[in-house]
């Protein structure tokens, strides 16, 4: 107790200095305010790396993540934590690592001298990491960030088993490190490379089957289902109204979380949209009955992955199920294309339309990477991170208790 006590004594000091410099009001040299803007990060030395990154993340690519940074609501002004490398034939180094990066204090509202990886308006913050320099990447990613004056790293909403997160285990071990696993929970994903009918047949079984094509043939009634893919300039652009359309029209809107319900995420999501489409990493899948959309979501790819990142339905078809329609209809398309491998549901674990229907499982959680070794600040940060997420679980619970009830019951 009274190590601990120790520690948090020192952690509120060097908490205090850090997080004046994260407000401006504080900056000497070493301190996070060297970390350069993300938008200073040229757009075509970041795509390269996103073509050669060991792990996929359609949330990190470039067209996405600088969308967010410019309109997305609660999550512009982001930094950088880059690594440079260097290879036989190259004049100049080649970006190799890259990670959006925030304070602890825009995080978590905790004044910790922490970096985390920013919110990218997804459930992934899997850094980017050039597959043939992994672990010379997440080394230098953690000495730009104790640079800047951090004591620990958080990689939020990481896949606890992949190489990413492989390759920053290895790199802690030659400092005689280990990461710490802040929380973690699987959520539903797509095994891709199966037969979509034999998948669905394991995981519906015969009875469900039925009764989804009765309701099919129900929807039927409105007019020919037809299941449309947008991938397209002028496709993207009119097939983003009818979602964003379909998005507010339900409980979403009631609850105030709509996209079009804030300017920011509206120009957000209309521009990373149709720069990722444009780069062939998105598009947007559409079911109508008749000439009514009645489901339309968003789908982000990268490298071998795709990303079910939002989707909309209009709920008077509720009685039909077309959300479910929908992503049965995308799982065969998915599990047609010989590109992609996995689909992530970017869903919270336990999510009512896909869990049964996705089955396979996606180990994401949060990690502190410590910088320094036997750093006294590190068991603080890790309490108050645990006292954070104490007081906030009960209410958490309750928010997804009452969205499962209400997406249930559309």
């Amino acid at each position: 107790m009274v190590e601990i006590a120790d520690a948090a004594q020192a952690a509120a000091r060097s908490e205090a200095g850090f997080a004046r410099a994260q407000a401006g009001a504080d900056r000497p040299a070493g301190t996070a305010a060297t970390l350069p803007p993300l938008d200073t990060i040229a757009a075509e030395r970041w795509r390269t790396l996103a073509d050669n990154a060991i792990e996929p993340n359609g949330f990190y690519l470039p067209e996405w993540e600088l969308a967010v940074n410019a309109f997305a609501q609660r999550r512009t002004g982001v930094s950088a934590l880059t690594a440079a490398g260097t290879t036989a034939g190259r004049d100049a180094p080649h970006l190799i690592g890259l990670l959006p990066a925030i304070s602890a204090w825009r995080a978590y509202r905790l004044p910790l001298p922490v970096l985390v990886s920013a919110d990218p308006y997804g459930e992934l913050g899997t850094p980017l990491l050039d597959r043939a320099h992994a672990d010379e990447a997440a080394a230098k990613l953690m000495a730009q960030a104790r640079a800047a004056g951090a004591h620990a790293l958080i990689l939020r909403n990481i896949p606890i088993d992949g190489p990413v997160m492989t390759a920053f285990t290895r790199a802690l071990e030659r400092s005689g490190l280990a990461p710490r696993i802040l929380q973690s929970h699987a959520r539903a994903c797509l095994d891709a490379t199966r037969d979509a009918e034999e998948l669905l047949r394991d995981a519906l079984g015969p009875k469900k089957l039925k009764e989804l094509r009765r309701q099919r043939n129900r929807l039927a009634e409105h007019g020919e289902v037809i299941f449309t893919i947008a991938t397209a300039p002028d496709e993207i652009a009119r097939d983003l109204d009818t979602f964003l359309a379909l998005e507010a029209s339900g409980w979403k809107a009631k609850r105030g979380t709509a996209l079009v319900q804030d300017e920011g995420d509206a120009a957000f999501v209309r521009r990373a949209v149709h720069d990722a489409a444009a780069a062939g990493n998105c598009e947007i899948v559409t079911l109508y009955a008749g000439d009514t959309p009645v489901a339309s979501g968003i789908v982000l790819r990268h490298l071998d992955r795709a990303f079910y990142f939002k989707m909309g339905v209009d709920e008077r078809f509720a009685k039909c199920s077309p959300g479910v329609q929908l992503t049965l209809d995308l799982t065969r398309h998915l599990c047609a294309d010989p590109a992609i491998t996995m689909a992530d549901s970017n869903a919270m674990p336990g999510h009512p339309m896909i869990d049964p229907i996705w089955r396979g499982r996606l180990a994401v959680g949060d990690v502190l990477i410590p910088l320094s070794r036997r750093d006294p600040l590190i068991p603080a940060i890790r309490l108050g991170l645990t006292l954070r997420r104490l007081a906030r679980e009960p209410a958490r619970h309750l928010v997804h208790f009452i969205r499962k009830l209400r997406e249930t019951r559309s």
